[in-house]
């Protein structure tokens, strides 16, 4: 496997994700109790050479809910019946999941209604009270 690319800016080496093999399970006969087609990716973010130290402690923030405790992120794929189509839907995912995490909000920024704006929503907040002032009995 060749170093899985993130962004143009960012790709991982492949000599830090370290893939491992099971047994998976679901359909697919005999083959199931023979053939270790599950894949296991394990990327060990908290040590990873790839990521500047902004982007790894933004990483380690952003999904510290899906690293282990040693700091590893792990994704499994079990798709198909071929070690091989698992293997690359594993590293998509991998992929997808960095790609997504390392997406920053944009900062918001304070904006003022404008003059006209406010006195549109004055006008209107003017007409709806005499409007409902008419309907009852007692006019002032």
């Amino acid at each position: 496997m060749a170093a899985l690319f993130i962004t143009p800016s960012l790709s991982i080496p492949d000599d830090e994700i370290q893939v491992s093999f099971c047994r998976s399970s679901g359909p697919g006969g005999q083959n199931v109790n023979k053939v270790e087609t599950q894949v296991e990716l394990r990327w060990p973010l908290a040590r990873s050479h790839a990521l500047n130290e902004d982007d790894r402690a933004w990483l380690m923030q952003r999904l510290a809910t899906k690293l282990t405790s040693s700091g590893e992120l792990l994704v499994t794929s079990s798709l198909t019946r071929s070690q091989l189509q698992n293997r690359l839907d594993a590293a998509e995912k991998l992929a997808n999941i960095i790609r997504v995490a390392l997406v920053r909000p944009k900062r918001r920024r304070k904006t003022r209604p404008s003059r006209g704006s406010v006195e549109r929503r004055l006008s209107a907040k003017k007409r709806n009270s005499d409007t409902k002032r008419s309907r009852s009995g007692s006019v002032e």
